[in-house]
């Protein structure tokens, strides 16, 4: 029978501590979770999470303190929009984003992380064994790593609740069409220095392999080639080789 492997970020000060709780407390939950203590739910990088289903889990949880209590004053509400770019990533690779689960759970709630663990395992079980491309999730997990979404995630809260520079505030929705955008970009991008690897290809070839449109696929190289991190090699047609780092 199918029993899906969990990895849990728990925060050190609420959900670690709840689940000790209800560890003392002997109450029953599934042990298909593998935890891992961090001081901070907003400590769990969106890297951590994409490699921890490159590396074989089904499903990763992310607990942290309820909002209002974190022990460092909105870590959690960083963790949220952390968790929020990482769903997006997984929607880009092909991966079912409701495998990454966010919960808060205080430290005196060890029923209720009997009951998120458990209702967890019983949803994964549902989706079934998991399975993902290779390369569309090393994508994800690259862009994730990406300086410009990273800068996107850290100034959602202030373009949209104080403003910018100027004061001027950004409308919810249209920072998360912006931040859509990004990502789709980012993700792109990601998949054309993967495809390439070591065989210079065709804007065509890169294309066809990554199902982009050539149009979209020759922006993106622009904008690597600026970035000097691919490099024409000339000749009919024209190939591109990924930049030595």
């Amino acid at each position: 029978m199918y029993e899906p492997k969990i990895i849990g970020f728990l925060c050190n000060w609420c959900s670690y501590a709840a689940a000790d709780l209800a560890g003392t407390s002997r109450i029953q939950y599934p042990s298909n979770i593998r935890v891992i203590r961090v001081m901070c739910s907003g400590r769990v990088d969106p890297k951590f999470v994409l490699k921890a289903f490159l590396n074989g889990a089904d499903g990763v949880l992310v607990a942290g303190c309820h909002p209002g209590d974190c022990h460092y004053m909105s870590g959690n509400y960083e963790a949220e929009k952390k968790i929020k770019m990482t769903k997006k990533l997984l929607q880009k690779a092909d991966i079912n984003p409701e495998r990454l689960r966010l919960e808060w759970v205080s430290s005196a709630e060890g029923g209720r992380f009997a009951q998120v663990v458990t209702g967890f395992v019983n949803q994964l079980k549902e989706f079934g064994p998991f399975s993902f491309d290779k390369e569309k999730l090393t994508a994800a997990t690259e862009a994730a790593l990406n300086s410009r979404l990273r800068s996107w995630v850290g100034k959602e809260r202030v373009l949209t609740e104080s403003g910018n520079t100027y004061g001027e505030l950004v409308e919810q929705e249209q920072f998360n069409h912006l931040m859509e955008e990004a990502i789709a970009q980012e993700y792109e991008r990601s998949r054309i220095l993967l495809s390439i690897g070591d065989n210079p290809l065709s804007a065509r070839q890169i294309a066809e392999k990554i199902g982009v449109s050539p149009s979209d696929v020759v922006n993106h190289l622009i904008k690597l080639r600026r970035m000097q991190m691919v490099h024409m090699v000339e000749g009919d047609p024209i190939l591109y080789r990924r930049a030595r780092t």
